[in-house]
């Protein structure tokens, strides 16, 4: 990932796979926002793969990023990491059009709900070990 500002705008440019991984990222992406800063751009045109751990970095760092009043840009959305938002949202099929949904604060919220359950199971089938 690298960070960069341009002008007024933060510009966050994501490749590979977003997963576990992009948290400590995000987090630092934000660190030295000024009073210059007005947007938050995420470029996910390289983000071949995403899991729910990487969309809950995301969805924390868009959170975040508006707290701090920064108007929040994803473009980019590639096939796989859309289809893991339908996954997570519930919305059937391929091709669902989530990167155009993901910029709708409703849809974002339903995501982040979702995700944090799906993330709380998995570490809790994870955890759990049988007692032989």
């Amino acid at each position: 990932m690298d960070v960069q500002r341009c002008g007024s705008s933060i510009v966050v440019t994501a490749a590979g796979e977003l997963d576990d991984g992009a948290g400590e990222v995000f987090q630092r992406a934000l660190d030295y926002v000024t009073m210059d800063e007005r947007d938050l751009l995420v470029d996910l045109h390289a983000v071949a793969a995403m899991d729910v751990d990487g969309l809950l970095h995301l969805l924390h760092l868009h959170r975040r990023a508006e707290r701090m009043r920064l108007r929040v840009v994803v473009t980019g959305w590639q096939p796989q990491p859309q289809q893991c938002m339908a996954n997570v949202a519930g919305i059937p099929g391929p091709r669902a059009a989530t990167g155009e949904r993901y910029a709708l604060a409703g849809f974002r919220r339903l995501l982040e709900e979702k995700a944090q359950r799906a993330q709380d199971h998995s570490d809790f089938v994870n955890d759990w070990q049988p007692h032989v």
